[in-house]
């Protein structure tokens, strides 16, 4: 074997290790409380999901408090049950998302903050590793797509998790636990669904938020998309019905 040859072989065991996602866990750790975390949402964030991040600001000491309690607190993946760790990782998604805008307000748009971290080859600000859960440097990216997607098949995640975006779903004013779990991703996903600043619809059209475009295959795994939508539509939409997607809207949603 040549001197090339097993510098390619080296180089290709290298880039299928590195691009490994760690497995992200704390053995013997316990669920952490979230009631921080909750107050913080009671107190700054509207029914509707409009954030008040200079409430945030505020309160900066107690978010961070939160924040290195769920660092600290990883889930303990054979004796935590299925609901304690899904509500865990949303609670992490959208604690940590706030912490960004917080760390970096004002803004326009989380979308504009990918610039100032003038990391190289950080394609977004999803892709920035700014903490740690275990000792573990993470993105949102790795939350989103490598745990809460892969790991639970849920797909009402994505009704739950938010972008700090006005076409994102609302961030749910109370913190997701396990204890309510089923009932607060069938609220969210309802109250996403039948909302009309986000879709439109009818029994023959449907104009849906680009959600249900980027992560279709999340939503037909046991079923069309329209027979997802009709377990929560208001409105029964017909089988055969017309479907469009809306421009999404990035702008901060404050």
């Amino acid at each position: 074997m040549t001197l090339v040859s097993r510098f390619s072989i080296l180089l290709l065991i290298f880039i299928h290790f590195s691009c490994q996602n760690p497995v992200v866990g704390k053995a013997g750790s316990t669920p952490p409380s979230h009631q921080l975390w909750n107050e913080l949402l009671k107190a700054h964030v509207r029914p509707n999901g409009q954030v008040n991040y200079q409430g945030f600001i505020l309160e900066k000491a107690k978010l961070d408090n939160y924040l290195k309690l769920l660092s600290e607190n990883a889930p303990d993946r054979s004796k935590w049950s299925k609901n304690e760790q899904l509500a865990y990782w949303i609670n992490v998604y959208n604690a940590f998302t706030v912490k960004l805008i917080v760390d970096y307000y004002p803004t326009k748009s989380i979308r504009d903050l990918g610039p100032r971290f003038k990391i190289p080859l950080i394609k977004d600000v999803w892709h920035y590793k700014f903490f740690k859960i275990a000792g573990v440097e993470m993105s949102l990216d790795e939350v989103e797509h490598s745990i809460l997607r892969k790991e639970f098949e849920e797909p009402r995640i994505h009704f739950a998790i938010n972008c700090a975006s006005v076409s994102c779903p609302p961030l749910l004013n109370e913190a997701f636990v396990a204890s309510k779990l089923e009932n607060q991703l069938t609220r969210v996903a309802t109250n996403f669904i039948n909302d009309l600043s986000r879709n439109k619809i009818s029994s023959q059209s449907v104009q849906l938020s680009s959600i249900f475009l980027w992560f279709k295959g999340d939503f037909t795994k046991k079923g069309t998309l329209i027979e997802f939508l009709n377990r929560y539509s208001s409105v029964k939409i017909s089988a055969n019905a017309r479907i469009t997607f809306l421009d999404y809207n990035w702008n901060l949603n404050e």
